[in-house]
């Protein structure tokens, strides 16, 4: 018995889905982790290597990014990765516990938007592939667009890293998050040609000895991403607060990344006017949401404020 190849395509994307849900929560701790980690060694005086919490931290780091890549290769990365929006609430939930951080009622405003939004996201995003082969992700990794789009990209990059940030990266918090968001326009790509690429390394095809070395070419780019990308997460963290660095680079990480995979993927070819929107809305949402629960989390203010009745003025 044959699954029709619809209901395979709809199965998949139910997978890949709940995937993402489960490591958007997995990612939503790592944050959390690591700056207990880092501000348990900050007392006692000692690197953060050396903290069992840090390094748990790092572990939810890796297994979130393996969902992430099972995801990418089961569901449009316009719809994954929109989804991490759900991590930021549930970071905030076990902030407000290890870290003591306070969760007004902004806060818990802010965790209903956001997840408000990301089911709006959910409704509308592309809900087909348009590269389903590796013959087609070369064909796409060849276009003049995406290769102008990941020259801007690296010189952007090679400007933050080697002359911004030393100066300017410990006070303002825009630069280590631009700089982990310009790398999810390697990562995300990575992370989904790499399914495909692996689908006919193991073939007895001709062809197998030139998806091994995009395979390699991929791992490689993957790989050193990530690695700057944990550095300079881990940079942010040292001198910022967790929960405004996880709203600013959620927002900066997903517009720069569904940019990068609209032009190399073109997911939203078949999208209609109304999807587009609904996008938007659904992007917007999260966004006032993430920015309502990390940003005024300081605020003192709760429902018995609400309840207060103005006072009338003689």
């Amino acid at each position: 018995m044959t699954l029709d190849p619809k209901e395979s395509t709809s199965n998949s994307l139910s997978a890949g889905l709940c995937i993402a849900v489960l490591s958007s929560f997995v990612n939503g701790s790592t944050f959390v982790l690591q700056k207990k980690g880092i501000l348990q060694a900050q007392k006692r005086g000692v690197s953060y290597l050396t903290e069992c919490v840090w390094w748990s931290g790092t572990l939810a780091m890796v297994l979130g990014q393996v969902g992430n890549f099972l995801a990418y290769n089961m569901a449009p990365a316009a719809l994954v990765t929109p989804l991490g929006a759900l991590g930021v609430p549930f970071g905030s939930l076990l902030a407000s516990y290890m870290l003591q951080e306070n969760l007004n009622v902004l806060g818990k405003l802010g965790c209903v938007l956001s997840c408000a939004g990301a089911a709006v996201l959910i409704i509308h995003a592309p809900k087909s592939e348009n590269v389903s082969s590796r013959m087609e992700l070369e064909e796409k990794l060849g276009d003049p667009v995406f290769l102008g789009y990941l020259c801007v990209i690296l010189l952007l990059l090679l400007l933050l890293i080697l002359w911004v940030a030393p100066v300017h990266g410990p006070t303002n918090i825009m630069v280590y998050s631009t700089i982990c968001s310009l790398l999810g326009s390697f990562t995300v790509p990575s992370s989904k040609g790499l399914g495909l690429a692996a689908q006919d390394v193991f073939t007895r095809d001709s062809s197998n000895q030139r998806a091994l070395c995009l395979l390699g070419l991929l791992l490689v780019t993957l790989a050193s991403s990530v690695l700057i990308q944990f550095t300079y997460i881990n940079k942010a963290l040292e001198h910022f607060d967790s929960s405004v660095f996880g709203a600013v680079y959620y927002v900066t990480f997903t517009t720069l990344v569904t940019l990068a995979t609209a032009i190399l993927f073109r997911e939203w070819s078949d999208v209609g006017a109304v999807d587009c929107l609904g996008m938007l809305c659904g992007f917007v949402t999260v966004s006032v949401g993430i920015v309502l629960l990390q940003v005024f989390k300081e605020f003192t203010w709760s429902w018995n404020d609400v309840k207060k009745a103005p006072r009338k003025k003689d």
